[in-house]
């Protein structure tokens, strides 16, 4: 309501009313454009981040398909190793079965040796071959993770979106605060005592 007071001169002014909350115009949100969080979800299993631009949360995109590249490159990565070090094994074996184990730079299991070794330096054939077998396993396994880490940042990525899409009316105005303050306490028997009372309010 408006108010109205007396000036020295007996006059009426207006006073406009400055009572009204501010965070009555605040943090005001239009329930009919909220997400559907199932819709969200769907949205990003068919699409890797399309449930965080349906929710409008563009900023998380980088940090989705930035996630999603590093898993891709780590799968080529290591599916790349795996191949090499299988290929150069079963060639080692054929070549060591039929005697015709050769040190030229053409075959697969020297051209995996480190710059500055040749079979013999690492060991002769039969040890190349045990270690070529072991790095083939480590890089399979590498890969295995690899392809586990994308399963599990595809899967955060859908539980993003139906959070979000959940969360979108959660009040988080400034209207909530947290008061700490001191009171009195009086127990049945009328003994009182100091305590430090903590109060949230919404």
């Amino acid at each position: 309501m408006p108010l109205f007071a007396m000036s020295q001169q007996d006059s009426i002014h207006y006073i406009p009313d400055t009572t009204q909350s501010e965070t009555d115009y605040r943090y005001k949100i239009d329930l009919t454009k909220k997400p559907d969080a199932i819709k969200a979800v769907w949205l990003g299993a068919i699409l890797p981040g399309a449930g965080q631009i349906y929710n409008k949360s563009y900023w998380k995109l980088p940090i989705v398909y930035g996630a999603f590249m590093g898993c891709g490159y780590a799968i080529s990565w290591t599916q790349n190793r795996y191949s090499s070090y299988k290929t150069a094994y079963l060639d080692l074996y054929h070549d060591n079965e039929a005697g015709t184990v050769s040190e030229d730079a053409s075959k697969s299991y020297i051209a995996v040796i480190p710059d500055g070794y040749d079979l013999e330096r690492v060991g002769g054939a039969t040890t190349w071959m045990g270690t070529l077998k072991n790095r083939q396993s480590i890089y399979r396994r590498y890969r295995d993770y690899s392809i586990l880490a994308t399963v599990i940042v595809y899967a955060l990525s859908l539980i993003d979106a139906y959070v979000d899409a959940q969360l979108f009316d959660y009040d988080i105005s400034p209207d909530l605060t947290l008061n700490i303050e001191p009171q009195i306490y009086y127990d049945p028997q009328h003994q009182q005592s100091a305590e430090l009372k903590l109060a949230i309010q919404f």
